[in-house]
């Protein structure tokens, strides 16, 4: 069967709202980063506080990554999309898993 035409769709799945509890928040790091401490901070609250999901990756144990981010660890990425780096701003945050 064909794919309904988005025109005719009631809600289009690209623009579908998520809720913060189906939100993945990931913090891309390395152990004595300050910057990272920081941001892991603000992640815990702000995920803690809306309930959606965070997880955290070290850099020095994945080559792939540390290519990627060195240079701007910490990273932070929602569902997948890099949101943030060096510095995580709580309100962004919150708005990113609200709207």
């Amino acid at each position: 069967m064909a794919r309904m035409s988005p025109i005719f769709r009631r809600t289009d799945r690209r623009t579908e709202k998520k809720a913060p509890q189906d939100r993945l928040v990931t913090l891309i790091g390395k152990p004595g980063c300050h910057l990272c401490d920081d941001a892991r901070a603000v992640i815990e609250r702000v995920c803690g506080e809306l309930g959606a999901t965070w997880e955290e990756k070290d850099i020095t144990q994945d080559e792939e990554l540390y290519r990627k981010y060195w240079e701007q660890i910490p990273v932070v990425l929602v569902d997948g999309a890099q949101h943030d780096f060096w510095r995580v701003a709580e309100d962004r945050l919150r708005r990113a898993l609200t709207d």
